[in-house]
């Protein structure tokens, strides 16, 4: 059915007049990061005109409205609709660069009859049931769908995309890190929420699901023929205005402010104490409630992400080895002597545990966030702590 209406609307096209001459331009519009969380990756868009009726057209696959009912609760549920819309390109670009972000065009080298079936997929997409889409951050976005209907509009020809920048980037992880070294706290939320399913190798048209790195693949990509013949996507490539590329990104974060800072000072704290406590056989309970209170805090909203949300990415996540609910034990058993034998037990298990995340970490099956080592030598160090002090004072009592 879908193959038929794309059929009727290029022929419409056609016999119209669209796409007949060359009066019609099809262009992928690159706008560079901008300072928000979501626009980190940049954004893409494709534009349409035709020089002949001075429609000039671009359609943007990654509207979504923050105020629409129980938007927040379907993000992090990973029920999040985004919508194509189209906008006139003026109006398009100006608030663009209202934002301060550079702006880059590359018309493509289509023939009339691959830019009428863009077209006419692109009506098809813009019809009210087909409008809306399940977003998702790698593999259903702003980038990836103009991208397809490109791909689509060249029929039995085939696109082959130029290598991406930076190849030792091979994971989804490792690009969104390369996006985010300006927003550790940022990219420290995406590690703690993102399990292992972003961090299998991932081929280089993968990596067209960031808009930058798209730009650069499609820069050089070429158009096969079935019969070997290529010719270039991109025609012509235009800067639309003079804004520098990182403009709008903000400053790095402050060295001492950083996750990872932050990790060592903890760890730092964890350490002093641990010597301290064993040295008077006495834990210092106030830093154990704080510690595996946060710890807990953060294991439910794994539990909420690995069993009740449809978020694909966020399943398995090796971090529920150490951060999970049961690290409530700690928190409340320390407080409790008649608790002791029940949170020893545990800290023996959880001692184990971290030993086997390390092991997880270090073989690269799930890439862990440089501030996440301090933070579990923290809690392996409390570990031991907790069972030296326990064994100590029951060898004391026994004697």
């Amino acid at each position: 059915m879908r193959a038929l209406i794309v059929s009727l609307l290029t022929l419409l096209s056609v016999v119209t007049g669209f796409g007949q001459t060359d009066s019609v331009r099809v262009s992928l519009i690159t706008f560079f990061p901008g300072s928000e969380i979501f626009e980190l990756e940049g954004h893409t868009g494709l534009r349409i005109r035709d020089l002949r009726t001075h429609d000039d057209v671009i359609y943007n696959w990654g509207t979504f409205d923050f105020n629409s009912p129980g938007f927040v609760y379907r993000y992090v549920m990973g029920e999040t609709d985004y919508t194509v819309a189209a906008a006139p390109t003026d109006l398009f670009l100006m608030a663009y660069e209202a934002q301060g972000r550079r702006i880059v065009e590359q018309e493509l080298n289509l023939t009339p009859a691959e830019t009428a079936r863009l077209k006419a997929l692109v009506d098809e997409n813009m019809l009210p049931e087909n409008r809306v889409y399940r977003y998702n951050y790698v593999l259903d976005n702003c980038a990836t769908r103009p991208l397809a209907i490109v791909r689509r509009a060249l029929a039995s020809d085939t696109l082959a995309l130029a290598q991406a920048a930076r190849p030792g980037q091979n994971t989804f992880r490792k690009v969104m890190r390369g996006y985010h070294c300006n927003y550790p706290w940022y990219q420290f939320g995406i590690d703690l929420a993102l399990g292992s399913g972003i961090d299998r190798q991932i081929d280089n048209d993968a990596r067209s699901f960031a808009p930058a790195d798209l730009m650069t693949m499609v820069a050089d990509a070429d158009i096969v023929a079935v019969d070997g013949s290529r010719r270039p996507l991109v025609g012509t490539t235009k800067v639309l205005n003079d804004i520098p590329a990182d403009n709008a990104v903000r400053p790095a974060t402050p060295s001492l402010l950083t996750p990872a800072a932050v990790a060592w000072a903890v760890f730092a704290i964890a350490l002093a104490l641990s010597v301290a406590d064993i040295r008077r056989r006495r834990l210092s309970a106030w830093f154990d409630v704080l510690f595996y209170s946060l710890c807990g805090l953060a294991g439910l909203l794994l539990t909420f992400l690995i069993f009740i949300s449809v978020h694909e990415a966020t399943s398995p996540n090796w971090l529920y080895l150490w951060l999970n609910p049961l690290c409530f034990i700690a928190a409340v058993g320390v407080v409790i002597k008649s608790a002791a034998k029940m949170v020893v037990s545990w800290q023996m298990l959880n001692f184990a545990l971290l030993i086997i995340l390390c092991g997880v970490g270090i073989a690269g099956v799930q890439s862990l966030n440089a501030a996440f080592w301090p933070l579990i030598g923290a809690d392996m160090l409390r570990s031991i702590t907790y069972i030296v002090i326990y064994r100590c004072n029951r060898s004391k009592k026994s004697s």
